[in-house]
Parts: structure tokens; sequence; C-alpha cells
């Protein structure tokens, strides 16, 4: 069981969306909302990242590698990070089958099934127990952790019930936004899932620092 607190990462999250703020269709086609140059600069980000989030939504939804794919190729891979509360984690995916190569943890809670925690670990998946809050993974704890292993700098990819959480628990220092110039809809998945309070008094409050064209699409960049 972890029990890392204190200090924590650097964190961004990255949000790729549609101008309405979708991050697929209602039918839950997401590749590709935002273009190649766009694409590009994300992976030029995440070469400058020690480690690399996403959600078990995400991981399931579209089994990604999480690698840094640019030219030349980056001298470490980042490490790749997936919040799981229940160990849903497939051993069959993509981080699961590359684990021996790259490094790639996963963060349950302790009411997560063994067996399925075996099997990750016999993989080369490198499972760590957070308390879990709600049946969920204590955040804080898990970027507390992180910091302590050495991963500094967080890049969050997805998807928006991670990105909720975290904007809910205060613990997001900078968004990167790719903005497509198309629309999706009510019916599109939204990047950020609904937060508790939704009075506008209590919405976050962003600074954006830096904005410009990528391609076809907006590229925002906001502090909190």
């Amino acid at each position: 069981m972890i029990t890392a607190q204190g200090l924590r990462p650097y964190v961004t999250l990255k949000l790729a969306t549609s101008l309405d703020g979708r991050i697929a269709a209602a039918n839950g086609e997401s590749r590709w909302i935002t273009g190649a140059e766009a694409r590009a600069a994300v992976h030029a980000m995440r070469a400058a990242h020690d480690a690399i989030v996403v959600g078990i939504g995400t991981a399931l939804a579209d089994d990604p590698e999480l690698t840094v794919r640019t030219d030349p190729a980056p001298q470490q891979q980042p490490a790749r990070v997936v919040i799981d509360s229940q160990c849903r984690l497939r051993p069959g995916s993509k981080l699961v089958r590359s684990a021996r190569a790259g490094r790639v943890i996963v963060y349950v809670t302790e009411t997560s099934a063994l067996e399925k925690r075996a099997a990750l670990a016999d993989a080369g998946v490198d499972v760590r127990v957070t308390r879990g809050l709600m049946g969920k993974v204590d955040l804080t704890q898990a970027l507390a952790d992180l910091q302590s292993v050495g991963l500094l700098r967080v890049f969050v990819e997805g998807g928006g019930q991670l990105a909720a959480a975290l904007i809910e628990a205060e613990l997001v220092d900078r968004l990167e936004w790719m903005r497509a110039p198309i629309l999706l809809g009510a019916g599109g998945v939204p990047a950020i899932a609904p937060l508790r309070d939704e009075r506008l008094s209590a919405a976050p409050r962003w600074r954006r620092v830096d904005v410009r064209s990528v391609g076809v699409d907006l590229w925002e960049t906001y502090e909190l």
C-alpha cells in the first residue's frame, strides 16, 4: 500500500477537442479530431514530460501505447501511467504487452481483484495500490507517489472523468488545449465530465498565456 504524501509533480492536462469541447462523436469515434500538425505537437509535449497519464476509460476505449513518436526519437520514453481503480486494464492491451520494453505503472485501489493485479505484475506492469476514495484511486496520493519515484512532470491525456477529478481536486497546473474547427454537438463525448459544483461562482478560473495556430487547429495554453 502506497503511503507517500506531500509534494506532487507539475501536472499538465492536454485536451484535443472540437470547437464545442467534445473528444469523440456520439458513436464513440475519436480518431482523429485534430490534424497531423497538432498531433505532432502533442508528441513533442509528451517528450518533455516524465510520465503520461490516462484514465482506464481511455485505456480501454483507445488501446493506446502512449509512446513518444518524434524524429529523432527521445533518448528515454516517459513512463506510462493508468488510473485504474478496479484493475480493468486488459492483459492483452498494447500497454501491458509493451511493459517490459518501457515502464508502465497502474494505480489501483485495495478493493481491486488480487488475481488481476497479479496478472499485470507478471507481465511486467508496476501495480501500485492506493487507498480508495469513494471507490476511486486517491489522485493526490498517486501523484505524490509519482513525485517520490522521480517523475516530476506529468502529462495527462484523458479522459473526461479523470480530467474532472483532477480539476476538482485542484491538481492541474496547466492546460494545453487543441481545438479542431469542427462541431460535434451535445451528443458528443465531453472533454471534461460534470463537476460537482456547477455554480458559475465556483467555476475554476484560468489565465490564457498563449494562443497560436497549429495547422488547421487552434492551440491555447492556460495556467490556473
